[in-house]
């Protein structure tokens, strides 16, 4: 029997972290589908027409290096709210989700758009300060020079698209567990959400 869990949240608020732990965790499959996006993002930046790229997707795309870039996260953003593209995605999400053994998703509409049945929901967050000192973190750990008020800057533009955009907007499920990790470290919030997720296991 399959058993879903939903992560949904902004830019680095954590939700990778964790649901990666909670996979590991419970013995259950994990997909970012931020990664999926981020793919599209750079066959766009390469040439590709965005609904193109989606449509001819392979499970080697999420594996690309580069797609960890701002750059890369920045054009991720702006497919993301093409409304073809999004429905392109679904199914490859939607039958991940279905596997065997359980899954985790994580992204930005899995618990009110891709999973809205998913028997356990989280709504992962922090504060935009918070999020862009560990984007700058990982950017600088990854050899990509950059300032804290660049960061910033873009985690807060993201939000706005995210947030803002007509198709599957960012916001937490109506039953959706919210989990703030701006004080939180690691260990305590893969433990919250273990917990949530225990509750509904």
């Amino acid at each position: 029997m399959s058993f879903t869990v939903a992560v949904d949240g902004p830019a680095a608020a954590g939700k990778g972290t964790i649901s990666r732990a909670v996979a590991a965790h419970f013995g259950f499959g994990h997909l970012d589908t931020g990664l999926l996006y981020r793919a599209v993002g750079a066959r766009m930046l390469a040439g590709d027409k965005p609904i193109d790229a989606a449509l001819a997707l392979l499970p080697d795309d999420l594996e690309r290096p580069e797609l960890r870039t701002a750059q890369v996260a920045q054009a991720a953003s702006k497919v993301a709210v093409i409304a073809e593209v999004r429905a392109a995605l679904v199914d490859f999400q939607r039958a991940f989700a279905r596997r065997a053994g359980g899954a985790v998703l994580d992204g930005r509409d899995i618990g009110t758009v891709i999973c809205p049945r998913a028997q356990a929901k989280l709504f992962v967050t922090a504060s935009a300060e918070v999020r862009a000192q560990r984007r700058l973190q990982e950017l600088m750990a990854a050899g990509n020079p950059t300032s804290y008020a660049e960061v910033l800057e873009d985690v807060k533009a993201r939000d706005a698209r995210d947030t803002n955009r007509s198709e599957s907007p960012l916001k937490p499920a109506s039953d959706a567990v919210l989990i703030d990790t701006s004080a939180l470290t690691i260990d305590e919030a893969v433990a919250t959400a273990i917990a949530a997720i225990d509750e509904r296991h």
